[in-house]
């Protein structure tokens, strides 16, 4: 049967023309989980504008922007697995092998800049064509999969790298992709990050791909059972997150003018984290790209305003996991109360 012709399962949170009442319902309730986020980013601007004058200053903003990037790309990608149903532990340490990977590509190797830059984008994409084929095909968990991927990522991060930075200072113009300004006043990371998100959008609500990402997160039994090959599918979209993944690895490497192979454990519950906060179900079937985003600058925001006001980093911890830990119960509450 051809995939383009079938009926998936209808999203939940997707509203359409000719929907019952309890899809509308649940729309709204999506809309309300997004409106509550940018409620909450607004409430922390104010209070820490109040807390350090420093805070609402251009040179301030512009440093949660650029910190928001490394999240928010990885958030993107993770915000399409999420809605599936599935998780991905890996692009925290798959960031940074990819960064390692543009290392080798454009200082050791020495190769042509855009072919280093693609090297490093396809170093995360094969980490998730691999996690896709261990979660569709081999039926492994997702968890344990993305737990063991990035454990290799880690491993062989170090390896390739013998434990040492590798620095870009000789490669021209690499540092120029995350800190030059295309735009003058904004760093080209945050402007690569609204472009991402803009084509996360768009395939996310407006192709193929995206209709079935909701469909598995919805019933992925019901949209095999429909015609679908929902291995081909997962798989597609766990290279999906794995391509931003890499790029969020050049980003990286390129603001920080090196590929540190020790870097990027703790990015991944932070993406995680923007992502939930942003509204998607851990049960998957509903998400969006924009409370993603308004998520990842929640996390941001808070992180920058807890060090503005010198708060101490193990405190810092507590705040940022009780944070996260109120974002998963108010999903399972949302989830409670949609069954009821």
């Amino acid at each position: 049967m051809n995939a383009s012709t079938v009926t998936a399962p209808a999203p939940r949170g997707q509203h359409t023309p000719g929907k019952s009442a309890g899809s509308v319902s649940s729309f709204l309730r999506a809309k309300f989980q997004q409106s509550l986020a940018f409620a909450t980013l607004i409430v922390l601007l104010v209070f820490f504008s109040f807390a350090n004058s420093a805070f609402f200053t251009w040179s301030n903003i512009s440093g949660i922007l650029l910190a928001t990037a490394v999240i928010g790309i990885l958030a993107l990608g993770t915000t399409f697995v999420i809605i599936t149903g599935g998780i991905d532990l890996s692009i925290g340490t798959g960031m940074t092998l990819a960064a390692v990977m543009t290392g080798i590509f454009l200082v050791n190797l020495q190769l042509p800049f855009i072919v280093g830059v693609i090297g490093g984008i396809a170093t995360g994409a094969l980490m998730g064509v691999i996690n896709g084929f261990n979660i569709a095909v081999l039926r492994l968990p997702p968890f344990i999969a993305t737990l063991a991927m990035m454990l290799i990522a880690q491993g062989l991060a170090l390896v390739i790298s013998g434990v040492r930075p590798i620095y870009f200072s000789d490669v021209a113009g690499f540092k120029e992709i995350a800190l030059g300004t295309f735009i003058p006043g904004l760093p080209n990371a945050v402007l690569i990050l609204f472009i991402l998100a803009f084509v996360a959008y768009l395939i996310l609500n407006k192709t193929i791909l995206g209709r079935y990402t909701f469909a598995l997160g919805s019933n992925e039994e019901a949209t095999r059972l429909s015609g679908v090959d929902t291995r081909r599918w997962k798989i597609l979209i766990y290279t999906l997150s794995g391509v931003f993944t890499g790029i969020a690895g050049v980003v990286i490497a390129s603001r920080l003018d090196s590929a540190q192979p020790q870097l990027g454990t703790g990015y991944e519950l932070q993406a995680i984290a923007a992502v939930i906060i942003g509204g998607t179900s851990l049960l998957g079937g509903r998400g969006s790209i924009l409370g993603t985003l308004i998520g990842a600058l929640i996390m941001s925001v808070l992180i920058n305003g807890l060090r503005i006001m010198s708060i101490q980093t193990e405190w810092q911890n507590v705040v940022v996991g009780a944070v996260i830990l109120v974002a998963v119960f108010s999903d399972a509450l949302r989830q409670r109360r949609s069954a009821s």
